[in-house]
């Protein structure tokens, strides 16, 4: 069983820029298979980035270019760094996974084949 935890969100002006954080409860030299999701209200969930087992990563064309998606092994988290935020970027941000041992799969925005998700941190971004 896996446990992620989301910290980091905030209320920020446009332009600016928030850092999330994901803790996870295993080892991350534990192959698994990772992405951040957003959701605004009435708006269906989306990907914004991805990091595979072998270190790949993917983002989303509204994100591309100001987000960037890393993993510190030492502290054991996934992190997002979101610079030049748009009102369009407010949502709540979810962390999500999926057992990699076997790989990653070529569809990383399909939020169903992920298996485990933390409840998610709020970012606004507004004047």
């Amino acid at each position: 069983q896996v446990q992620l935890q989301e910290s980091g969100g905030g209320s920020v002006q446009p332009g600016g820029s928030l850092r999330l954080s994901c803790a996870v409860s295993t080892s991350l030299t534990k192959p698994l298979c990772m992405a951040w999701f957003r959701q605004a209200p009435g708006k269906e969930r989306e990907v914004v980035a991805r990091y595979n087992v072998d270190g790949f990563t993917g983002y989303s064309d509204s994100v591309k270019g100001r987000f960037t998606v890393s993993k510190d092994n030492a502290k054991n988290t996934l992190d997002l760094q979101m610079n030049s935020l748009k009102p369009e970027d407010t949502g709540t941000y979810q962390c999500a996974a999926y057992d990699g041992r076997y790989g990653c799969h070529s569809d990383w925005r399909d939020w169903r084949r992920y298996s485990y998700w933390g409840q998610g941190t709020q970012v606004t971004v507004s004047s």
